[in-house]
């Protein structure tokens, strides 16, 4: 029997595709609230570092429409809610440790009231001067954890011994996460003090865990659900204070509460993207070899740990992006700093590693006057030498240098930049430059234990199959890539396939969605379900109809086909549940392979290795600093793709996220600890307008996951944002012709207007 099903390689639009552009997405301050519903707002200190002498809520109690208000003292378990480490207070006793710290929170009769109510706090504080800036960090010794070391061979001798010779050091900086849809939950109470969450999480069993401590209670009498969020790129897998605070509010009012962040209040009261600051030193040969490395890593982790450690140990595991590092030392510094926690961001730590290797490529390129193509061309990892990582994993699935030199090919990159060179030597004012540059991102969570997840699978008698799974769909299509996974194994229509919202008391104990694992690790624990239902039936069949075929059934257009004999699925369902034969299952999955020793830092702490590369090319006004994204080539591996659609657009979404992060995006403090980057006024993230004029983005074909990963595909959440890396080094490239390419530019991310300016101002001077 001929099949027609076609689900995989096949755009198949997200599953709430149409509900997005339409507005009948539900997300969670969409719920219809109850009779009663109260609303929340937090009251957050005006102070980065201080005591507080005196707090007085009586105008605030008082105030219209409030119900009631909670401090500190009204947590009867866990006042923390640090995802590994303590450090973060959701109402601190005496000591405020950043601006925008919550100190109590109110629940009134509406959204309004609650927030006018809050302002009207009377504080007194003690204040001190606060710690802002990695380098006040450093030179006051206010760091998290020890400085962390790692090393291979002898990287000081090699850098003696080597012809050539840089030092220099290099900042990107941090980054707002700005999603679409803000920090929110909607808390219902239930008998026995039980509670339903709805909640903008990333991580629902955390959640859960966190607000049954901070109650006191079991985290049975907790339920987290998750339908969609709209948008998380890691700033909501540990930001647990607003579902923790309306939990708080509900069980205190025994009232429904919702608790919405105004768009200001999240950006001052939640964590961003980690800062880096990088010192290097290094020895290279005459082709552009690097011999030796010695950095000095160092973050800005704000007030607390939150996943401070997991993020820079990521960064160390990135930092020789797609380059062997022969001999390399790096010393990791962890900042204590008053400005809020430093958390997830898409890329994890991973980008900024790889940012200070590119800017480091890129330097030893201008110095020898070559291409930079070429120095990372002759740096690349081998396929069967130079192929060990600085922590001591085989790579055994590389294909970047094919990538590259397709790309090079398909971008016309060489010729490209003769023309671009001949447009500069005759137009004064404006300067184009072009870069390209490669990626290769580790996939897996570096934390072992969450390389783990769970699935629970019905299949009902009139055939239609529902499906529950750990994994949040944020807007990049797992749910629609693991309903197709599911059709494909059952032979169904897609259409037969019902997701629900993600359920701790469907599915328990999951892991965040994040580490680009959700599809790979909740599509894997889905299939085993499946695998299980499937075993069952088919016992079934071969008793019933004394079926001796020994080979396993096929599933297709509805029907399970044994040889010759087929049977309609739907008929079989309804046969095997009269005959009580299980339709249900759960499923588990946990990834294979994965070692890693943090204490030595070796092993292999990734499954395997996504790759990609892209070319882009801009023009600077040399008078304005203004700079333009004219054209961006990308040749991306998503291995044997579960929805090319999807990946695409995970590819061109997390390239205009990275340009965001490299060029525009600037978060800012004033020296006393206020954030001043606080609303879209102030802090630009990317338009229309500012996407690349010409955007070629293609997946690579030839692409396959050689390990036994759902598929053979290969994720795409957050590997293509480090694409846009080229974006940043063609800026610099035309901020290089102005001197004629003669002098190296000083250029730190993101490169804005100001920045780019200063660079020109500052090279010109070495004329």
């Amino acid at each position: 029997m001929k099949s027609d099903n076609n689900f995989f390689n096949y755009s198949r639009p997200h599953d709430s595709g149409f509900k997005h552009v339409s507005g009948f997405a539900e997300y969670t301050d969409d719920i219809l609230e109850p009779e009663g519903t109260l609303f929340g707002a937090i009251g957050w200190s005006k102070k980065a570092n201080a005591i507080i002498k005196k707090i007085d809520l009586n105008d605030v109690r008082t105030s219209e429409g409030v119900v009631s208000v909670v401090t500190y003292s009204d947590i009867p378990g866990r006042n923390d809610v640090g995802p590994v480490f303590d450090g973060d207070p959701i109402f601190p006793k005496k000591k405020v440790e950043y601006y925008g710290q919550p100190l109590f929170a109110v629940a009134a009769k509406s959204t309004e009231l609650a927030r006018k109510a809050v302002l009207k706090a009377k504080i007194i504080y003690i204040d001190s001067k606060p710690i802002v800036t990695i380098k006040e960090a450093i030179k006051k010794n206010k760091l998290l954890f020890k400085v962390r070391k790692i090393k291979k061979g002898n990287p000081l001798k090699k850098i003696f011994k080597s012809k050539n010779y840089l030092k220099g050091n290099f900042t990107t900086g941090s980054q707002e996460h700005f999603y679409l849809e803000g920090q929110v939950a909607f808390v219902i109470p239930q008998e026995d003090n039980d509670l339903i969450v709805y909640s903008s999480t990333q991580h629902p069993s955390e959640t859960q865990q966190l607000i049954a401590k901070m109650l006191n209670q079991k985290s049975n009498s907790i339920t987290v659900l998750v339908r969609r969020i709209g948008g998380g790129f890691g700033g909501k897998e540990t930001n647990f204070l607003t579902s923790c605070i309306c939990a708080l509010l509900a069980n205190k009012t025994k009232s429904p509460v919702k608790l919405r962040l105004d768009r200001d209040d999240d950006i001052i009261i939640t964590g961003k993207r980690h800062e880096f600051y990088s010192d290097y030193k290094v020895g290279f040969d005459d082709k552009g070899k690097i011999n030796g490395l010695k950095i000095k890593l160092a973050s800005k982790c704000g007030m607390s740990p939150d996943l401070s450690l997991a993020i820079n140990e990521r960064a160390l595991l990135h930092i020789d992006n797609a380059y062997f590092l022969s001999d390399i030392e790096v010393s990791n510094y962890l900042c204590k700093t008053n400005t809020s926690t430093s958390t997830a961001f898409r890329g994890f730590g991973g980008n900024q590693g790889m940012m200070a290797i590119e800017n480091i490529i890129d330097n030893i390129s201008r110095y020898l006057k070559k291409d930079p193509y070429e120095i990372r061309k002759i740096n690349f990892y081998k396929k069967k030498k130079k192929n060990i990582t600085h922590y001591g994993m085989r790579i055994e699935d590389n294909v970047i240098n094919e990538i590259f030199d397709k790309l090079i090919k398909k971008s016309n990159y060489k010729k490209r930049v003769l023309k671009i060179k001949n447009f500069n030597s005759k137009n004064k004012y404006q300067k184009k430059g072009i870069a390209i540059t490669p990626v290769k991102f580790g996939i897996s969570f570096t934390t072992i234990h969450l390389n783990q997840a769970g699935a629970l699978v019905h299949i009902y008698t009139d055939g239609s199959v529902h499906l529950n799974h750990g994994g949040i769909e944020m807007g990049q299509g797992t749910h629609t890539k693991i309903a197709q996974l599911v059709s494909n194994s059952l032979g169904l229509p897609f259409e037969k396939v019902q997701i629900s919202a993600t359920n701790t008391s469907k599915v328990p104990n999951t892991s965040a969605s994040a580490a680009s694992s959700t599809t790979d690790l909740n599509g894997a624990a889905t299939l085993n379900a499946v695998l299980k239902i499937k075993t069952n039936l088919e016992k079934f069949i071969k008793s019933k109809y004394k079926i001796f075929y020994s080979k396993k059934p096929t599933y297709n257009n509805g029907y399970i086909i044994f040889g010759n004999k087929s049977f309609k699925f739907e008929k079989i369902i309804k046969e095997a549940y009269l005959n009580r034969v299980s339709l249900s299952s759960s499923g588990f999955y946990s990834t294979p392979k994965i070692k890693f020793d943090k204490k030595s830092f070796y092993g292999r702490p990734f499954y395997y290795f996504c790759y990609g590369a892209a070319v882009s090319e801009v023009t600077i006004d040399t008078l304005t600093g203004e700079n333009i994204v004219n054209r961006v080539d990308i040749l991306h591996d998503a291995g044997n793709s579960i929805n090319p659609a999807l990946e695409l657009g995970q590819i061109e979404g997390g390239f205009v996220q990275g340009q965001g992060w490299l060029t525009m995006e600037e978060v800012n403090w004033n020296s006393n600890g206020q954030i001043t980057t606080i609303s879209p006024s102030t802090y630009k993230i990317p338009a229309v307008s500012d996407i690349p004029k010409k955007f070629n983005v293609e997946i690579y074909k030839e692409g396959i996951n050689k390990e036994n990963v759902v598929n053979k595909s290969k994720t795409t959440g957050e590997p293509p944002l480090m694409l846009a890396m080229s974006v940043f080094f063609a800026i610099k490239d035309a901020i290089s012709s102005v001197g004629n390419y003669k002098v190296i530019p000083i250029l730190d991310a993101p490169a804005t207007a100001e920045k780019i300016l200063m660079s020109i101002k500052n090279l010109k001077k070495k004329l």
